[in-house]
């Protein structure tokens, strides 16, 4: 397989950084070659220091996407198919979507202090909404002749929802959770680093407080790969479970 243009653009990049450091051209003992960077990052790997940090990190970050993906769903279909429920939870949706997430980081620190609960608590409040928007779209895209043909068959409405509405609206919600993923590990990472006593995120930094550049940027390219390797996997995992919705001529940009 050919490199695309845009690896071109990042392995220029690259040599671009290393030889700005050799070669000065950026003066700074904050601005390491490269070749350091990458010598640091495998040392820390190897040391057995990340590993167990990113594996927390990921954790967190998957039991907030986990939780807020489904309330996002349930909550989706709920407003559309009984709109009492948008009535009743329309304004509250409303009214905490606009709220940056630094914003909701202390109020949630002062109910459920500095461990697990409140970092996963900020990551599902984050991916919630994308989940449910996506989901309203999804279920305004069902055709009504399925809907009507379930009714004209005596399909109640929990299974109509459950069998005609789910599936049709799967492709949408998954779209959400693509973006929420993205979404979820930055603020995991930003949530350990505002308060945050363990994680990659607190890791980060302790190596800017303590000067160590080398490592702080290791752990930047790090997230890096591993956010392009949770979205490369979440692709592959959606085309496996939708592998209708493309047979169809769908793409899903990868």
């Amino acid at each position: 397989m050919r490199p695309s243009s845009g690896l071109w653009l990042v392995l220029a990049l690259m040599a671009l950084w290393e030889v700005s450091a050799r070669l000065h051209w950026v003066d700074s003992p904050n601005w390491p070659p490269l070749s350091t960077v990458v010598v640091a990052l495998f040392h820390d790997i190897a040391s057995g220091e990340l590993p167990p940090l990113i594996g927390g990190t990921l954790w967190r970050m998957g039991a907030g996407l986990a939780a807020g993906s489904i309330a996002g769903v349930v909550v989706g279909l709920a407003f559309c198919l009984a709109p009492v429920t948008r009535l009743l939870l329309g304004p509250a949706v409303e009214l905490l979507r606009p709220i940056p997430v630094p914003a909701i980081i202390p109020p949630l620190v002062l109910f459920l202090g500095l461990d697990d609960p409140m970092k996963i608590t900020v990551v599902a409040l984050t991916a919630f909404f994308p989940v449910l928007t996506n989901t309203m779209q999804g279920v305004a895209a069902v055709e009504a002749e399925a809907v009507q043909m379930g009714r004209t068959f005596g399909v109640g409405p929990l299974r109509r929802a459950a069998f005609i509405v789910l599936p049709a609206t799967a492709p949408y919600a998954l779209a959400g959770v693509r973006v929420a993923l993205g979404l979820s590990l930055v603020v995991a990472v930003v949530a350990e680093m505002i308060a945050g006593e363990a994680g990659i995120g607190h890791y980060l930094v302790m190596m800017q407080f303590a000067g160590r550049a080398p490592e702080m940027y290791a752990t930047i390219i790090l997230l890096a790969v591993l956010g392009y390797a949770l979205n490369r996997g979440f692709v592959a995992m959606e085309r496996r479970a939708i592998h209708w919705w493309f047979a169809l001529g769908r793409q899903a940009d990868g």
